[in-house]
Protein backbone atom coordinates (compact mmCIF):
# COMPACT_ATOMS: atom_id res chain seq x y z
CA UNK A 1 0.00 0.00 0.00
CA UNK A 2 1.62 3.43 -1.12
CA UNK A 3 2.28 5.35 1.62
CA UNK A 4 1.93 3.12 4.31
CA UNK A 5 4.07 3.93 7.54
CA UNK A 6 5.96 1.16 9.13
CA UNK A 7 5.49 0.88 13.07
CA UNK A 8 8.32 0.49 15.63
CA UNK A 9 11.74 0.91 15.55
CA UNK A 10 13.36 4.41 16.00
CA UNK A 11 13.25 5.89 12.61
CA UNK A 12 9.90 6.47 10.25
CA UNK A 13 10.02 4.04 7.32
CA UNK A 14 7.36 4.66 4.97
CA UNK A 15 6.99 2.36 1.63
CA UNK A 16 6.23 2.83 -1.61
CA UNK A 17 4.98 0.45 -4.43
CA UNK A 18 8.36 -1.90 -4.06
CA UNK A 19 10.30 0.67 -1.97
CA UNK A 20 10.36 2.12 1.33
CA UNK A 21 11.43 5.21 2.43
CA UNK A 22 13.40 6.45 5.09
CA UNK A 23 15.56 9.40 6.28
CA UNK A 24 19.33 9.92 5.79
CA UNK A 25 21.22 9.86 8.56
CA UNK A 26 24.88 10.75 9.70
CA UNK A 27 26.14 6.92 9.23
CA UNK A 28 23.73 6.21 5.84
CA UNK A 29 26.99 6.98 3.51
CA UNK A 30 28.43 3.48 5.24
CA UNK A 31 25.18 1.13 5.14
CA UNK A 32 25.01 2.26 1.79
CA UNK A 33 28.74 1.31 1.09
CA UNK A 34 27.66 -1.88 3.17
CA UNK A 35 24.75 -2.74 1.01
CA UNK A 36 26.50 -2.43 -2.12
CA UNK A 37 28.94 -4.47 -1.26
CA UNK A 38 26.62 -7.23 -0.81
CA UNK A 39 24.33 -6.32 -3.71
CA UNK A 40 27.91 -7.16 -5.38
CA UNK A 41 29.07 -10.07 -3.75
CA UNK A 42 25.05 -11.20 -4.52
CA UNK A 43 24.01 -11.39 -1.09
CA UNK A 44 20.31 -12.43 -1.15
CA UNK A 45 17.82 -11.22 1.11
CA UNK A 46 19.32 -8.04 1.75
CA UNK A 47 17.49 -4.57 0.33
CA UNK A 48 19.02 -3.51 -2.35
CA UNK A 49 19.54 1.07 -2.10
CA UNK A 50 18.39 2.85 -4.83
CA UNK A 51 19.18 6.36 -4.16
CA UNK A 52 17.10 9.74 -2.72
CA UNK A 53 14.10 10.78 -3.88
CA UNK A 54 13.18 14.48 -4.02
CA UNK A 55 12.00 14.54 -0.31
CA UNK A 56 15.63 13.64 0.54
CA UNK A 57 15.17 10.29 1.97
CA UNK A 58 16.35 7.46 1.17
CA UNK A 59 15.28 4.74 -1.16
CA UNK A 60 15.46 0.72 -0.93
CA UNK A 61 13.90 -2.45 -1.83
CA UNK A 62 11.19 -3.68 0.30
CA UNK A 63 11.07 -6.92 1.12
CA UNK A 64 8.28 -9.02 1.24
CA UNK A 65 7.19 -11.64 4.29
CA UNK A 66 6.20 -11.68 7.61
CA UNK A 67 8.42 -9.26 9.73
CA UNK A 68 8.65 -11.12 13.11
CA UNK A 69 7.75 -8.00 15.13
CA UNK A 70 6.67 -9.19 18.99
CA UNK A 71 4.61 -10.94 19.78
CA UNK A 72 6.79 -13.64 17.44
CA UNK A 73 5.16 -14.73 14.61
CA UNK A 74 4.59 -18.73 14.59
CA UNK A 75 6.48 -19.27 11.54
CA UNK A 76 9.36 -17.04 12.84
CA UNK A 77 9.96 -19.54 16.11
CA UNK A 78 10.18 -22.50 13.99
CA UNK A 79 13.45 -24.70 13.44
CA UNK A 80 13.23 -23.82 9.96
CA UNK A 81 13.66 -20.26 10.48
CA UNK A 82 16.01 -20.55 13.03
CA UNK A 83 18.30 -22.32 10.41
CA UNK A 84 18.24 -20.31 7.33
CA UNK A 85 18.51 -17.03 9.60
CA UNK A 86 22.24 -18.60 10.69
CA UNK A 87 22.49 -19.01 7.58
CA UNK A 88 21.46 -15.75 6.36
CA UNK A 89 23.67 -14.45 8.76
CA UNK A 90 26.63 -16.17 7.84
CA UNK A 91 26.38 -14.88 4.40
CA UNK A 92 25.96 -11.52 5.15
CA UNK A 93 29.43 -11.74 6.97
CA UNK A 94 31.24 -13.54 4.63
CA UNK A 95 30.32 -11.34 2.03
CA UNK A 96 32.32 -8.35 4.14
CA UNK A 97 35.14 -10.24 5.33
CA UNK A 98 37.95 -9.78 3.21
CA UNK A 99 36.83 -5.65 2.92
CA UNK A 100 39.90 -4.19 3.30
CA UNK A 101 38.30 -0.91 4.06
CA UNK A 102 35.42 -2.10 6.88
CA UNK A 103 36.65 0.84 9.54
CA UNK A 104 37.03 3.38 7.05
CA UNK A 105 33.36 4.86 7.26
CA UNK A 106 31.41 6.75 9.65
CA UNK A 107 29.37 3.78 11.43
CA UNK A 108 26.72 4.95 14.20
CA UNK A 109 27.76 1.90 16.96
CA UNK A 110 31.59 2.03 17.03
CA UNK A 111 33.64 -0.73 15.76
CA UNK A 112 34.71 -3.91 18.24
CA UNK A 113 38.23 -5.27 18.35
CA UNK A 114 39.00 -7.20 16.55
CA UNK A 115 37.50 -6.35 13.28
CA UNK A 116 37.04 -9.39 11.13
CA UNK A 117 33.76 -8.86 9.63
CA UNK A 118 30.51 -6.03 9.27
CA UNK A 119 28.24 -6.45 12.00
CA UNK A 120 24.56 -6.47 11.07
CA UNK A 121 24.21 -5.32 15.03
CA UNK A 122 20.75 -5.88 15.43
CA UNK A 123 20.21 -9.21 13.85
CA UNK A 124 16.54 -9.70 15.42
CA UNK A 125 13.43 -11.55 14.26
CA UNK A 126 11.68 -8.09 14.13
CA UNK A 127 14.49 -6.82 11.68
CA UNK A 128 13.90 -10.09 9.47
CA UNK A 129 10.98 -11.17 7.02
CA UNK A 130 9.61 -14.81 7.09
CA UNK A 131 8.11 -16.53 4.24
CA UNK A 132 6.80 -20.54 4.79
CA UNK A 133 8.41 -21.09 8.06
CA UNK A 134 11.69 -19.45 6.27
CA UNK A 135 13.41 -16.67 7.14
CA UNK A 136 14.49 -15.20 3.89
CA UNK A 137 15.26 -11.35 4.16
CA UNK A 138 17.07 -8.48 6.56
CA UNK A 139 16.48 -5.30 6.71
CA UNK A 140 17.76 -1.79 9.11
CA UNK A 141 21.18 -1.95 8.69
CA UNK A 142 21.43 0.84 11.16
CA UNK A 143 23.49 -0.44 13.30
CA UNK A 144 25.99 -2.01 11.63
CA UNK A 145 29.14 -1.86 12.89
CA UNK A 146 32.54 -3.96 12.33
CA UNK A 147 33.70 -6.32 14.56
CA UNK A 148 33.89 -10.07 15.21
CA UNK A 149 31.68 -12.87 14.18
CA UNK A 150 30.74 -13.73 17.61
CA UNK A 151 29.45 -10.28 18.37
CA UNK A 152 26.83 -10.34 15.85
CA UNK A 153 26.58 -14.22 16.80
CA UNK A 154 25.62 -13.71 20.42
CA UNK A 155 22.90 -10.75 19.79
CA UNK A 156 21.20 -13.48 16.98
CA UNK A 157 20.95 -16.15 20.03
CA UNK A 158 19.90 -13.68 22.42
CA UNK A 159 17.25 -12.88 20.22
CA UNK A 160 16.05 -15.89 18.34
CA UNK A 161 16.35 -18.55 20.67
CA UNK A 162 15.87 -16.24 22.76
CA UNK A 163 17.87 -16.54 25.67
CA UNK A 164 15.93 -14.33 27.99
CA UNK A 165 13.36 -14.55 31.00
CA UNK A 166 10.35 -12.96 28.86
CA UNK A 167 8.16 -14.53 26.41
CA UNK A 168 10.84 -17.28 25.57
CA UNK A 169 11.03 -21.63 25.82
CA UNK A 170 12.32 -23.24 28.57
CA UNK A 171 15.99 -22.97 29.67
CA UNK A 172 16.59 -26.39 28.13
CA UNK A 173 14.99 -25.90 24.67
CA UNK A 174 16.88 -22.04 24.65
CA UNK A 175 20.04 -24.44 24.76
CA UNK A 176 19.05 -26.46 21.40
CA UNK A 177 17.58 -23.65 19.95
CA UNK A 178 20.95 -21.64 20.08
CA UNK A 179 22.95 -24.57 19.34
CA UNK A 180 20.81 -25.13 16.29
CA UNK A 181 21.66 -21.99 15.24
CA UNK A 182 25.30 -22.06 16.13
CA UNK A 183 25.68 -25.36 13.94
CA UNK A 184 23.44 -23.60 10.99
CA UNK A 185 26.20 -20.80 10.64
CA UNK A 186 29.28 -23.27 11.13
CA UNK A 187 30.92 -22.76 14.40
CA UNK A 188 33.06 -25.40 15.94
CA UNK A 189 33.28 -25.99 19.71
CA UNK A 190 35.73 -23.16 20.52
CA UNK A 191 33.60 -20.83 18.10
CA UNK A 192 30.75 -22.00 20.01
CA UNK A 193 32.03 -21.07 23.62
CA UNK A 194 33.38 -17.57 21.98
CA UNK A 195 30.01 -17.10 21.25
CA UNK A 196 28.76 -18.04 24.66
CA UNK A 197 31.15 -16.14 26.54
CA UNK A 198 29.95 -12.78 24.80
CA UNK A 199 26.24 -13.07 25.36
CA UNK A 200 26.68 -11.43 28.33
CA UNK A 201 29.57 -8.76 27.62
CA UNK A 202 27.03 -8.03 24.46
CA UNK A 203 24.03 -7.50 26.45
CA UNK A 204 25.94 -4.84 28.67
CA UNK A 205 27.20 -3.11 25.83
CA UNK A 206 23.82 -2.87 24.68
CA UNK A 207 22.78 -1.39 28.10
CA UNK A 208 26.08 1.28 27.98
CA UNK A 209 25.08 2.06 24.88
CA UNK A 210 21.45 3.17 25.13
CA UNK A 211 21.92 4.83 28.29
CA UNK A 212 24.97 6.98 25.89
CA UNK A 213 22.70 7.45 23.64
CA UNK A 214 19.54 8.88 25.97
CA UNK A 215 21.89 11.10 27.86
CA UNK A 216 22.90 12.86 24.69
CA UNK A 217 19.14 13.62 24.44
CA UNK A 218 17.93 10.99 21.96
CA UNK A 219 14.15 10.87 23.15
CA UNK A 220 13.91 6.93 21.71
CA UNK A 221 16.44 5.69 23.74
CA UNK A 222 15.42 7.99 26.55
CA UNK A 223 11.75 6.38 25.87
CA UNK A 224 13.61 2.38 25.83
CA UNK A 225 15.03 3.26 29.64
CA UNK A 226 12.00 4.61 31.00
CA UNK A 227 10.11 1.65 29.48
CA UNK A 228 12.60 -1.13 31.19
CA UNK A 229 14.53 -2.34 28.51
CA UNK A 230 17.63 -2.05 29.84
CA UNK A 231 16.57 -3.34 33.78
CA UNK A 232 15.04 -6.64 31.44
CA UNK A 233 18.94 -6.85 29.85
CA UNK A 234 20.41 -6.80 32.99
CA UNK A 235 18.29 -9.31 34.17
CA UNK A 236 18.73 -11.32 31.42
CA UNK A 237 22.83 -11.35 31.80
CA UNK A 238 21.93 -12.83 35.41
CA UNK A 239 19.52 -14.98 33.40
CA UNK A 240 22.94 -15.65 31.41
CA UNK A 241 25.19 -16.54 33.74
CA UNK A 242 22.82 -18.51 36.22
CA UNK A 243 22.90 -20.87 33.59
CA UNK A 244 25.65 -21.47 31.79
CA UNK A 245 26.23 -25.39 32.71
CA UNK A 246 23.47 -25.74 30.54
CA UNK A 247 24.83 -23.16 27.60
CA UNK A 248 27.97 -25.34 28.19
CA UNK A 249 26.29 -28.86 28.08
CA UNK A 250 24.49 -28.14 25.07
CA UNK A 251 25.11 -25.43 23.35
CA UNK A 252 28.93 -26.07 23.08
CA UNK A 253 28.78 -29.52 23.53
Amino acid sequence: MDGERFSGGTTTVVRIGRTVRRPVRDWSEAVQWLLGHLAAAQVRGVPRWHGVDEQGREVLDFLPGEVGAYPVPEQARRDSALVSAARLLRRVHDATADLPDKTGHRWWPPAVEPVEVVCHGDFAPYNCVFQRGETTGVFDFDAAHPGPRRWDLAHALYRFAPMSTVDSPPVAEQARRARLFLDAYGRSRGERQDVVDTLGPRLLALVDFMRARAADGDPDFARHLADGHADLYLRDVEHIERHAPTWAEVVVG
